[in-house]
């Protein structure tokens, strides 16, 4: 999807070409798309095409009449009914006039500047844009991360008393998603050093504060990822050990039952065999009580072997 946006009375508003000052979106876009973009821009089809490639690593490359930098952004892919979170990369180019947007997917990183509700945003201030750009991003990564911490909560909840793999998979699945998120913001990192020293990225006066809040929110979100994969590590190991012990408690007290159901099975199997009656036969057959007491006892004896197991340290 192509969208030209530029700043006209203050107000952020889609125009239909660009112009001096204009801010390119690129969002999944198609190959005529990007071809007409590169005819009417002068920039690199090939650089164009890089952030498509979901492997694509952060760096910044400048080129005679354009400046790329490419960073990750946090995205939400949805699998089995569930959301998880997975990275893909944003290409931002900078040219003489313009600034370019390249992203495989229409990610909500860049809607609030669409939308115009980003406070002292303006299309024609690029370096400020980049920086703006930067901010959202580290600040998506925050609100992500503290989304995965709730959901590693329930799953601590459920895992108290479950006896299978799926929550173990899913906070597999979790510590895998803040691998991804740890190596991108140390990618990031290494971009906004280098934007720092960058002549062609001219710094203003006005714009320090806002790359120093870029750089604080982005080390607060490293330091949250590896927070948060050391605690799910950790959980990880202790919650399949968990799940191990609850089925051996399972196991535990279908033992007792099998071991109790067996008294009466075996009484009830010896007065089921062809014995005379009299002298050799089984006691109390020839009473007319005898079947009574016979199943009273077998009650008390299982009543005594159930008490004995439960108490029994083999069993505990």
């Amino acid at each position: 999807m192509l969208r030209i946006f530029s700043t006209i009375n203050g107000q952020v508003e889609q125009v239909q070409k660009p112009e001096n000052g204009s801010w390119i979106s690129l969002s999944e876009p198609t190959d005529v798309e990007l071809a007409t973009i590169a005819q009417e821009t002068g920039v690199d089809l090939a650089d164009l095409r890089a952030p498509l490639d979901d492997e694509e690593r952060s760096r910044v490359d400048i080129e005679d009449d354009y400046t790329m930098i490419i960073v990750d952004i946090p995205t939400v892919e949805e699998r089995g009914g569930r959301d998880w979170y997975e990275t893909i990369p944003l290409s931002i180019i900078v040219t003489q006039s313009l600034i370019i947007t390249v992203c495989m997917q229409d990610t909500p990183v860049l809607h609030p500047f669409m939308e115009g509700t980003i406070r002292g945003f303006n299309t024609f201030m690029r370096t400020r844009f980049i920086l703006q750009i930067l901010y959202r991003n580290a600040t998506m990564y925050l609100r992500y991360l503290r989304i995965i911490d709730r959901e590693s909560d329930k799953l601590e909840l459920k895992l108290r008393h479950s006896m299978q793999n799926r929550e173990i998979v899913m906070l597999m699945e979790l510590s895998k998603t803040l691998v991804y998120f740890t190596t991108s913001l140390k990618s990031n990192e290494i971009v906004m050093e280098k934007l720092t020293t960058l002549p062609r990225v001219k710094q203003y006066p006005d714009d320090e504060d806002l790359l120093e809040d870029v750089i604080t929110e982005n080390k607060q979100a490293i330091e949250m990822a590896n927070i948060y994969s050391g605690v799910l590590a950790n959980m990880t190991d202790a919650f399949a050990s968990i799940v191990s012990n609850n089925l051996n408690n399972v196991m535990r007290i279908f033992t007792i039952i099998s071991i109790t159901l067996s008294v009466p099975t075996l009484i009830f199997s010896m007065y089921g065999m062809n014995f005379q009656t009299g002298m050799l036969g089984m006691p109390l057959s020839d009473k007319p009580w005898g079947f009574a007491a016979i199943i009273i006892i077998s009650i008390a004896l299982s009543a005594v072997v159930t008490w004995f197991l439960t108490r029994s340290r083999m069993f505990k």
